[in-house]
């Protein structure tokens, strides 16, 4: 099986406790960026492919090796996940996904007015006359959806144009996917009706569309007309192979529904936002639940910080706890919005249709978030048992540094808790007044100002502390440590080995002569790997900003008297540092915004330096 490229993200266990149902899913990298959204009938059977094929693209191959996380979302049927995965994909742009830009990413079934309504594919802005139906997630599905009108309906689907100059059936009619409007084969009024047909269809009101078909199907009997009576039960059999119940279709609500879930000491917040009467998509919370008392009141602290931080405030919100107390939110919800809000807990049809949903979704996320908590302190307590640690290391962090032959020099410390990144709490260091190319020193500086720091602000100390890299580094971050009285905190140097290949990594202890190598597949070198990783990435990431905007800043800056404005001035006159160089006195003194003096002051720096 394919891993992740997060030791912490244990994919086993994920794919295990993932849904069958239909829904959307999210892959993120380290940085928690959305990379890929997809769709999926069979969420559980479409993930699980990923890491279990080994015919995959080279660029699926590439993207699966970034995965660090996936979220997912539970939707009713595959229609409503493809619109979904449509709205994440605008909404989040991934870069592995085909990107759409405007208002043509979803497209329309168009009927147009007149006396005889055609039935079109249409793109774009909503310029012509008639009713629009959709949108659609894809061009495909609305061609299957006018095949399947032609077969059910027989609504003309050709041009004005071509209509108005008929005389004789085209080849539609022959097959018997056309009435033949255009040449009087069928009246107005028999027109309508598959007009009317069609548009409560598209209308979602299916089970009117039955009834109406079952009463022509039964009046044919009667008027003896089998044959037609025989198509209309053609019909009817059509449709029911057909026929979808969408949740997605509550008239125009706009509406913000909340679920929550709690066990085993992690709350679970799902709110699903429901726009138009269409699911947009729904997010996970896991506020923490150790300061709160009850459900009741981590409901009414949740959605009351939810709404403060100045979100958007639909018309109708949906709380899924009958035990909260609706008036107390639906005052406290009235005042933040300066509006009236309808807040409620007791929903009937669409709305109890979207309640379930969003309930789903919560379950579902709190058992994944379950399963990897799991995961983790089983990894962390291995770590403890193979390390021989007093105690379990659930605070620890990592120092590596990066630079370019001395240049831009960075250490980088990232921080886990209970064996998952806090990305909030990670920090760079820019490392000054060292020899280039000294990582002895700049680990040693690193080390010293971090918890120089963590000590006088009184915050809590690691119980373990990892250095990427080999005895000289781990040397020199204990001699800072010891500097600082720090002599408790574990100190552990992590290298790659003699032939520098993954799994071969050694450990070195203070004062220890002989590495000490873990089993290859041990969950306790995963995550020493996942922690290691993680600190190199950050520090490159920083190095590379440093060195960056080094290289970028030019000597145009050390001019005294030229600010941002003037080193505009002079780029955009003399097109780049080059012909700055190499200009005249008199060629400067043209600038706009260049007095004498400046020009002066400019040439002379340029020759002097």
């Amino acid at each position: 099986m394919t891993s992740s490229n997060d030791p912490a993200f244990d994919i086993e266990s994920f794919l295990k406790q993932l849904t069958p149902l239909p829904g959307v899913y999210r892959m993120l990298d380290s940085d928690e960026q959305v990379i890929y959204v997809g769709k999926a009938k069979n969420l559980k059977k479409r993930v699980t492919s990923y890491f279990n094929k080994s015919d995959l693209s080279i660029k699926t191959q590439v993207m699966v090796k970034q995965v660090c996380s996936i979220e997912f979302t539970v939707t009713n049927t595959e229609t409503e996940a493809l619109l979904l995965e449509n709205n994440y994909i605008k909404q989040l742009r991934p870069r592995y996904n085909v990107l759409f830009r405007d208002d043509k990413t979803y497209p329309y079934i168009f009927l147009s007015g007149g006396d005889y309504p055609r039935l079109a594919y249409h793109r774009g802005a909503k310029k012509e006359k008639g009713e629009y139906f959709g949108p659609f997630p894809s061009s495909g599905a609305i061609r299957q959806s006018l095949s399947l009108l032609q077969k059910l309906f027989k609504v003309r689907q050709c041009e004005d144009s071509v209509f108005k100059n008929r005389s004789r059936p085209c080849l539609q009619y022959q097959i018997k996917r056309c009435t033949a409007p255009c040449v009087g084969y069928i009246s107005k009024q028999d027109y309508d009706k598959d007009v009317e047909l069609t548009r409560l269809f598209y209308q979602g009101k299916s089970e009117q569309v039955m009834q109406q078909l079952q009463q022509r199907m039964e009046l044919a009997s009667e008027q003896l007309e089998f044959e037609q009576a025989a198509e209309f039960r053609d019909q009817i059999i059509n449709m029911r192979k057909v026929v979808e119940k969408q949740v997605i279709s509550g008239a125009n609500a706009d509406v913000d529904i909340f679920s929550f879930a709690v066990k085993a000491g992690i709350a679970c917040v799902v709110v699903v936002f429901i726009r138009q009467g269409k699911v947009l998509g729904s997010k996970q919370f896991f506020p923490k639940f150790s300061s709160i008392n009850s459900e009741s009141e981590l409901v009414e602290s949740f959605i009351v910080q939810f709404y403060l931080a100045n979100r958007e405030i639909p018309r109708e919100v949906i709380v899924g706890h009958p035990d909260s107390d609706i008036e107390l939110l639906s005052a406290a919800i009235n005042e933040v919005a300066d509006r009236r809000i309808r807040v409620t807990h007791k929903v009937r049809t669409n709305r109890a249709d979207w309640l379930k949903l969003a309930e789903s979704n919560c379950q579902q996320a709190l058992s994944s978030r379950l399963s990897q908590k799991s995961a983790q302190s089983q990894k962390l307590l291995e770590l403890q048992k193979s390390l021989k640690l007093k105690q379990r290391p659930a605070h620890m962090e990592c120092f590596d540094i990066s630079h370019t032959m001395g240049e831009g020099t960075v250490a980088s410390c990232v921080v886990f808790k209970e064996g998952t990144p806090e990305t909030s709490l990670y920090r760079r260091f820019n490392i000054t007044k060292i020899t280039p190319g000294d990582d002895y020193a700049a680990i040693e500086q690193a080390v010293s100002r971090r918890y120089a720091r963590l000590l006088k602000e009184e915050k809590l100390l690691p119980q373990l502390v990892l250095i990427d890299g080999g005895k000289g580094q781990l040397k020199s971050a204990q001699r800072a440590l010891d500097e600082l009285g720090l002599k408790e905190i574990v100190c552990i140097g992590v290298a790659k080995g003699v032939e520098r290949k993954l799994g071969m990594e050694q450990i070195f202890w203070p004062g220890e002569s002989v590495a000490q190598v873990l089993p290859e597949h041990s969950m306790a070198l995963h995550l020493i790997q996942h922690i290691r990783d993680e600190a190199h990435r950050f520090a490159i990431a920083g190095h590379r900003g440093r060195r960056g905007k080094a290289r970028t800043k030019s000597w145009l800056e050390e001019i005294p008297g030229v600010g941002p404005k003037k080193r505009q001035a002079l780029l955009k006159h003399f097109g780049g540092l080059q012909n700055i160089e190499a200009a005249a006195l008199a060629d400067i003194k043209k600038v706009d915004g260049i007095n004498t003096h400046l020009a002066e002051k400019i040439y002379n720096y340029l020759h002097e330096n």
